[in-house]
């Protein structure tokens, strides 16, 4: 659950889980031997990917270097060419003998006499000479022009192509393996995703036991799929993904059943029913309800696991979530956060200011995830504790860390680039065109209501005294610039391959290696820093805390997302569940509809999940009713985040303090003077994008249907 995660002042995440409290009655060295045999396994396949996008790449620049290099590598990079056919030919005399076997074939065949066509003959004839000549040619080339330097480099770029090609036919077999030992070690070190965390052995109890019957229903589920196929005569398509499902279930139902028969020491007494409730991962709600819809209502067994395994639709997406929650664990290893939020520092800014420059910062790196909840996984804990390390106050804090993920309506966001992919009514250009106005409008509605429920003065300290100061702290990010300027250059030169949506998810890791490689290596203030910041001393400490964190939120994130198909599934086939009217009396009822309806399914599925079901079932009711396309999944975008920061799921609020660590949030919760500030955490974001949302949604239509 939620309480045991680290929190983000440097407490490192086994350090928590390998305390004597563990639940877990195993030897400490064997659990930490699996526990890191796990985390490697996880880290093999992260870099797997990310050589295996780059040698994508170099294969592509090997290629091109052939061609420059050698003028017909393409021939040369090949086995060396057959020419077993016959270049000396008489064609007049061939042509006698076609013409003669013609009429040989006319006397046998007398029904469908036809006369020799000579010229046509003749042309074919000629076609394969020149084919012949060409095989021949391409075989004088090979045997000319190959060496072994040619040999040398030809194997090489073999090696690229082979990697790329396995790597492309992997890459399901990959996810599915990042996504259960994921799901073993969130698991085993109960970092689930929550309303509440567990305190009292009644939510011990009920937690474990709901996890344990979802598990065991997703495995019986994916055994039915596996057997049923089978049953029908069905080709199967990679049936390892399958045994591995099942096999995956099975260790996390025994992993339930440890933790239920041995429940930690420092439990409360007793419990309450309700809360016991809420301390069920909102994963495994997912899990249940499915069951419920397909085993009880449908008995269509294989139902689960049907939508279950819709995950492997975006096999590249999840696969690069991976790697940016990767990179994120890296960053809060790093000082880069520290020393840019010192940039701002001599101005002195007031908390809402300072908030109002966090979340425009960190919407860019949003637009490359394309989900507000996979940058608050990566980056919510250096943002919420650069916040605090500034003063500001906890419950703005949180707000603005729930609220990092305001760019996902900016270039090149791969969330709308899958809604012009999947809907031709709109391009990307128009999308990102509005989305960036869209994004600048709740920009200044976050600015108006900073201005509103500010506490502090709105001044800064003059730009005579602040200014100088301030260019003076770009100094120690000057070797940061440095990096990521040098890695860019080398993919852009070197490799072909620019940072984009696509390149990002095996670019950025480099980068934020080579800067905690640099910190520990080379920084001279790095260690003197350190001892506030509280990141991993040494390369390897490092690496091992980034990696442990990531396998824990890499499992949460993953497990909640593929669950959410399964949601989609029971409101696709559950036929009432999915009831839209089909006229309105007004554009305007039709949009408020549309918006409510939009919130709740940002409420309870991924962005991306989400996006496939609204595609199908409401945009077209939002094209019938006359409204714009772009005006429509402008609306949606905004009613997605409204629905991730909406009780009672608030999604983003339970990412949040799944990074920054429950006692943060109990924290807050006791701070205020009003209840506004006491609840500011989940006012200030509703009011935002609330506020946002409504301009969006009803403003175009005011203008357009006045």
């Amino acid at each position: 659950m939620v309480a045991y995660n680290a929190s983000c002042f440097g407490e490192s995440m086994s350090e928590v889980q390998l305390s004597p409290s563990s639940s877990m009655d195993v030897p400490p060295l064997i659990k930490r031997v699996a526990q890191r045999i796990l985390s490697l396994a996880i880290l093999c396949i992260l870099f797997a990917t990310i050589i295996a996008g780059t040698s994508e790449s170099m294969h592509s620049q090997m290629l091109s270097a052939g061609a420059d290099i050698w003028d017909d590598y393409f021939i040369l990079r090949g086995n060396e060419p057959v020419a077993d056919c016959e270049l000396n030919i008489n064609i007049d005399a061939r042509l006698d003998e076609l013409e003669v076997e013609h009429e040989l074939e006319n006397a046998d065949f007398d029904l469908f006499e036809t006369e020799f066509d000579r010229n046509s003959a003749k042309n074919s004839l000629l076609s394969q000479l020149a084919i012949c000549t060409e095989q021949h040619n391409a075989k004088a080339v090979y045997i000319e022009n190959m060496s072994v330097w040619v040999a040398a480099f030809r194997g090489v770029e073999h090696s690229l192509a082979s990697i790329s090609l396995f790597a492309i036919e992997k890459q399901k077999l990959s996810l599915i393996l990042l996504l259960i030992l994921a799901a073993i070690v969130t698991t085993w070190k109960r970092g689930h995703i929550a309303f509440k965390s567990i305190h009292s052995q009644l939510d011990h109890y009920i937690s474990n036991t709901g996890q344990l019957i979802a598990n065991a229903c997703l495995g019986i589920s994916t055994y039915a799929f596996y057997k049923g196929s089978y049953a029908s005569g069905t080709e199967v398509n990679d049936p390892e993904l399958l045994i591995i499902l099942m096999l995956g279930c099975a260790v996390l139902c025994l992993l339930n059943v440890s933790q239920i028969v041995q429940p930690k020491d420092n439990l409360e007494k007793g419990g309450s029913l309700l809360t016991a409730l809420l301390t069920i991962p909102i994963h495994t709600f997912m899990l249940l309800a499915a069951a419920f819809h397909f085993f009880v209502t449908e008995s269509h067994f294989p139902g689960i696991s049907i939508y279950f395994t819709q995950v492997f639709q975006l096999t590249n997406l999840h696969l690069a979530i991976g790697l940016y929650i990767l990179v994120g664990m890296l960053l809060k290893e790093t000082l880069f956060g520290a020393k840019l939020f010192d940039v701002f520092k001599p101005w002195h800014m007031p908390p809402e200011m300072l908030a109002f420059v966090a979340i425009g910062v960190m919407a860019f790196p949003t637009a490359y995830t394309g989900a507000s909840g996979i940058i608050i996984i990566a980056m919510g804990a250096v943002v919420y504790q650069e916040m605090r390390r500034v003063g500001t106050r906890r419950q703005l804090s949180l707000a603005v860390t729930a609220m990092t993920g305001s760019g996902v309506v900016l270039r090149p966001c791969l969330l709308v680039v899958g809604i012009a992919i999947l809907n031709k009514e709109v391009v990307t250009d128009e999308l990102f065109h509005w989305g960036f106005r869209v994004f600048i409008l709740s920009m200044v509605v976050f600015a108006v209501f900073a201005m509103i429920t500010r506490k502090d003065p709105m001044k800064l300290t003059p730009a005579s005294v602040a200014l100088v100061p301030s260019l003076k702290m770009l100094g120690p990010l000057m070797p940061y610039i440095l990096i990521l300027a040098s890695i860019l250059l080398f993919y852009a030169f070197a490799l072909n391959a620019y940072l984009d949506e696509f390149s990002a998810p095996t670019i950025l890791p480099i980068i934020i290696i080579a800067i905690v490689i640099f910190e520990r290596r080379f920084s001279k203030d790095f260690h003197e820093r350190n001892k506030v910041a509280g990141a991993s001393p040494t390369i390897p400490s490092a690496f091992s805390s980034a990696v442990d964190n990531s396998a824990l939120q890499i499992g949460a994130i993953l497990m909640l997302m593929a669950c959410s198909f399964t949601v989609g599934g029971i409101i696709e086939r559950g036929g009432s569940v999915l009831l839209i009217p089909e006229g309105f009396t007004s554009i305007y009822a039709a949009m408020a509809f549309l918006v409510i309806f939009l919130v709740g399914i940002g409420m309870i599925m991924d962005p991306f999940g989400a996006l496939i079901l609204v595609t199908g079932t409401i945009a077209p009711v939002a094209y019938s009713q006359g409204i714009h396309p772009i005006h429509f999944w402008m609306t949606c975008l905004m009613a997605f985040e409204l629905g991730y920061l909406s009780p009672p799921v608030s999604l983003n609020h339970l990412l949040t303090r799944q990074v920054v660590g429950d006692e943060e949030v109990l924290l807050a919760l006791k701070e205020g003077d009003t209840f506004y500030y006491r609840h500011e955490r989940i006012l200030l974001p509703l009011l935002v994008m609330g506020t946002t949302l409504m301009i969006v949604a009803f403003v175009p239509l005011m203008v357009m249907n006045p």
